[in-house]
């Protein structure tokens, strides 16, 4: 009897060192197990993958948060061109990278010494108008779900704003702003010292916006960019983590 229970024995400590769990002594009911290794190491994971999840998840939401394009650091009277995509105005000047750039004919202005031609902007800097024809904001990126702006105008214009689903006006048209005669409501200071805050939604995605009115000021364009495929496995990956920790906690 007693080889029998040494064979026993035996057998149980080699499983345990093949395995690297140290064997569990047998207590009484009021004694604490020690947590084998591989819990620890579970529970650990959970505790990366919470943080992990929560890390994407951010990341996700800061790329889909809005831009705001206010004209500030453009050089008056210069085509705004490629100040906001990773190149220069047409006098050379930098601006942040969103991905958003400007046709010729999208001119910055600015008050100078010369005199004030608007006041009671948004951001006071500067503002954008279209010194000939039409202009196109482009995004190659894509934006989705609506776009505000701030405009005084002079005059009043039908579908003066169209955003279209290709770039440079192609495609088809997602949404269209009218503009009302607003540049001088309760004011009369400058050309165009009053500004109205307009916005319009639209299905799809929009790739640019197309501008006509060259009797306006327009400021303080805001559109939402489309993540980027990188955002989108992220965010795939961040709730795979979720589903992971959830079904862990389920099991246990």
């Amino acid at each position: 009897m007693r080889s029998h229970e040494n064979r026993l024995y035996t057998a149980r400590d080699l499983i345990a060192r093949t395995s690297n769990v140290a064997p569990i002594e047998h207590r009484s009911s009021t004694s604490i197990h020690p947590v084998p290794i591989f819990r620890r190491v579970t529970v650990m994971k959970i505790a990366k993958s919470l943080v992990a999840a929560a890390i994407l998840a951010s990341a996700v939401s800061a790329m889909a948060a809005p831009t705001t394009i206010d004209f500030e650091g453009t050089a008056s009277f210069s085509s705004i061109n490629d100040f906001y995509n990773g190149g220069t105005d047409g006098a050379g000047n930098t601006g942040t990278n969103y991905g958003v750039a400007f046709t010729g004919a999208a001119l910055s202005l600015a008050n100078d010494e010369l005199g004030s031609y608007f006041s009671n902007a948004p951001t006071p800097g500067s503002v954008m108008f279209i010194s000939d024809g039409s202009a196109f904001l482009n995004a190659a990126q894509g934006f989705y779900g609506s776009v505000s702006l701030y405009y005084s105008s002079t005059v009043e214009a039908l579908n003066a704003i169209n955003i279209y689903s290709g770039l440079n006006g192609t495609g088809s048209v997602l949404g269209s702003f009218n503009l009302n005669s607003n540049a001088q409501n309760g004011c009369s200071d400058t050309a165009y010292c009053h500004f109205d805050n307009v916005s319009v939604a639209f299905a799809g995605t929009g790739h640019s916006i197309g501008f006509s009115n060259t009797l306006a000021a327009y400021d303080n364009i805001t559109v939402a960019p489309v993540p980027e495929p990188t955002g989108y496995a992220l965010m795939a990956l961040g709730l795979a983590a979720v589903g992971f920790v959830a079904r862990r906690r389920a099991a246990n």
